[in-house]
């Protein structure tokens, strides 16, 4: 392999560009999200709202022509509708003076903040499923459902990483669910409905398609001293989101749950055209490891790549503009045992395609440590295979 070809994009003089592919491995698989580091210049923003104020700032088409059935959006509405809860949180907010005050002995006790989103019945047993920012720092979680009952919720696990939690209610009868669909199997263009409880509206239903795969919109900031590194390869719809609708459920017309809504681009706070959800691929396994275990098993691959970009694309002689380019490997990992080195470009993983690094980021997720995954990789112009052990971090 000639380095050479590689200066243009050597580790030391495109680190800002390098992302670090300490991808989380979950067996069920974004993170705190403080509007108060957003500008103006950022049009993304988590959908949770408060009572006190909505926060400011982000067959399926029923023919193959791609004609609306609407008897089968119908269909998805009336069996996920009650399946869909209003979360509705208390969270204790401390009272700031000014510091004059202080110093001559002043104090206020805490205030008490509400805040609403919604959250998806996973099975006859009362799981829930939500978002992490929506239940973040509450002290009480109060669970609506669709026939007019109120629990009160306990947390079972979260994961800011994904920016995903389960909750849990204790009830007599078996709770209505919405089973997981396969989000790998939707395609640009297809119907899909967002159901949820924007701005304290109740069961709310609203339709759109899935207008982009795979999206990265770096709304997620990670912790690396805790060992959390966002994950981010959202569903993008144009189905109307709004504050409140975090947690819901973005289903297809055969009624299964395909995402998470939880995030939308405006600079308002409200609606305007773009929202992001977080894949059923990856948030199958999150529930599923939450539950089982309390919190998310995760391991990594141990590399460090960039995107191709036409440039290297042509210097490799690939075939097409895509892949990630691996620009360094960690020693003792799973891809250093495997004999990935600098210069290789990953093109697919376990027979799925990799064009970019949510691609990557949302296939890797989806394991655990242990796993075996079969990578593809371009390497002195031709392509092969081999076998990389997901190892713990």
């Amino acid at each position: 392999m000639d380095v050479a070809l590689f200066q243009d994009f050597n580790p030391t003089r495109m680190k800002h560009t390098i992302m670090t592919v300490a991808i989380a491995a979950c067996t069920s698989a974004i993170l705190t999200w403080s509007l108060g580091r957003q500008t103006a210049d950022d049009p993304f923003e988590i959908i949770e709202s408060t009572h006190q104020s909505h926060r400011n700032s982000a067959q399926y088409t029923g023919t193959t022509t791609g004609s609306l059935n609407t008897s089968s959006l119908e269909y998805a509405a009336e069996t996920s509708i009650n399946a869909v809860v209003h979360v509705k949180t208390t969270s204790r907010v401390p009272t700031h003076l000014p510091p004059w005050y202080e110093m001559l002995g002043y104090s206020l006790p805490d205030q008490w903040q509400h805040g609403s989103g919604s959250g998806v019945f996973l099975d006859p047993e009362g799981h829930i499923l939500t978002n992490f920012h929506v239940i973040d720092g509450s002290e009480e979680i109060m669970i609506s459902t669709n026939d007019n009952r109120t629990h009160k919720a306990i947390i079972v696990g979260t994961d800011p990483a994904t920016d995903l939690a389960v909750l849990k209610i204790e009830t007599d009868t078996p709770t209505p669910w919405i089973p997981f669909g396969n989000s790998d199997d939707l395609n640009i263009g297809e119907w899909v409905l967002a159901v949820g409880n924007p701005l304290d509206l109740t069961s709310t239903v609203t339709a759109g398609i899935v207008s982009a795969k795979s999206r990265n919109i770096n709304l997620l900031r990670g912790k690396p001293k805790e060992a959390i590194y966002p994950i981010e390869s959202f569903i993008q719809t144009d189905a109307a989101i709004n504050p409140g609708n975090s947690g819901g459920a973005l289903v297809n017309s055969k009624g299964e749950l395909v995402g998470i809504n939880t995030a939308i681009a405006s600079k308002t706070g409200s609606y305007a055209g773009y929202a992001f959800a977080v894949p059923a691929s990856i948030a199958t396994k999150v529930a599923a490891d939450l539950i089982r275990f309390g919190s998310v098993q995760r391991g990594y691959l141990g590399i460090q790549i960039q995107p191709v970009n036409e440039e290297i694309a042509t210097q490799l002689n690939l075939p097409e503009v895509s892949g990630c380019a691996i620009v360094h490997v960690v020693p003792n990992s799973g891809a250093d045992d495997a004999g990935l080195h600098f210069g290789d470009v990953l093109v697919g993983i376990n027979e799925s395609p990799i064009d970019n690094f949510p691609d990557l980021q949302g296939v890797v997720s989806r394991f655990e440590p242990g796993d075996w995954l079969q990578l593809n990789i371009w390497r002195d112009g031709a392509l092969l295979s081999t076998d990389v052990e997901i190892k713990r971090k």
